[in-house]
């Protein structure tokens, strides 16, 4: 259940942080609104999942996946620029989250 609690927070986090691109500067009212609800709610699920997962194993994959989430949003649907560093960036990102997880929660 931890790690579906977490998916969520995940996905409020990015859906908030997608908001605030539209959210300009803060100034349109319905993308800003989106913006704080997405990350109030990103927080709240993710304080949930550190009752039963390790605060670096838990942060880990809230930042690392959503780092990258967010870098394929912006490439896809927002016109960022897919070049090689990038696209290897996000894999060394996914790879240290990996990494991270495997050396256990010691």
């Amino acid at each position: 259940m931890p790690y579906v609690l977490l998916a969520a927070a995940i996905a409020a986090e990015v859906g908030g942080t997608t908001a605030m691109k539209y959210s300009a500067g803060f100034s349109r009212l319905w993308p800003s609104l989106a913006t704080v609800i997405g990350y109030v709610l990103a927080f709240v699920l993710l304080a949930q999942v550190l009752k039963s997962l390790s605060v670096g194993t838990a942060y880990a994959i809230w930042a690392g996946v959503g780092t990258a989430a967010i870098a394929i949003i912006g490439m896809v649907f927002l016109g960022e620029a897919a070049s090689a560093a990038r696209l290897a960036g996000i894999g060394l990102v996914i790879a240290g989250v990996v990494l991270l997880n495997l050396g256990g929660s010691h």
